[in-house]
């Protein structure tokens, strides 16, 4: 940052450090030894959409190197806060794939120009007994937190705090728990 930038309090956007996804299945198998957490196959990337025939070019070109695996599913939607949100299943539940496939997204995204718009991305688990959790990405803080829907506007603190003392170490997680924003409605259960 210049000296200039520091006085008159302007600040440059955060590049996002795209290969903290890639500590996720590793994570997982953690998750999964302690609370009987599993992937189910699907993630998502969350994106303030710019307008424009860039954004049009970078949303086609996701969707092309997204369909040429016969196992993902890609959807596109928005939600009721205008952000757009590129979702990704994979029928086989094969994280690592998953993994590389939202990296995909956000790499394609980043690379088009659009890295400051991006805001996270989350990647679905699932309990034996049918208790929900997505692990989520902030591509502004490089860290990342659980976030256990169960229903209406409610969640699942105590699982959140659980998974994130599973973690410890596996993977950078949020330490400022005000950070833990809930993103109601995402497309990922």
């Amino acid at each position: 940052m210049r000296f200039l930038d520091v006085l008159l309090g302007r600040t440059r956007p955060v590049q996002p450090n795209l290969d903290v996804l890639f500590a996720v299945p590793s994570a997982a198998d953690t998750l999964h030894a302690a609370l009987d957490l599993r992937p189910t196959g699907t993630g998502a990337v969350c994106f303030k959409q710019p307008e424009g025939a860039a954004a049009a070019g970078a949303r086609g070109d996701l969707t092309d190197l997204l369909t040429l695996s016969p196992d993902t599913r890609v959807t596109v939607s928005r939600d009721e806060y205008g952000y757009t949100w590129v979702t990704c299943t994979r029928t086989d539940h094969d994280l690592p794939a998953l993994v590389t496939d939202l990296h995909a997204v956000n790499i394609t995204l980043a690379d088009a120009g659009f890295g400051p718009a991006l805001l996270c991305t989350v990647i679905g688990f699932t309990t034996g007994d049918g208790r929900r959790l997505g692990l989520v990405y902030l591509f502004k803080r490089g860290t990342v937190y659980p976030f256990a829907p169960t229903g209406a506007q409610r969640r699942d603190t105590t699982l959140e705090l659980q998974v994130r003392a599973e973690l410890g170490a596996d993977i950078p997680t949020e330490p400022d728990l005000s950070r833990w924003f809930p993103i109601w409605g995402t497309p990922v259960p």
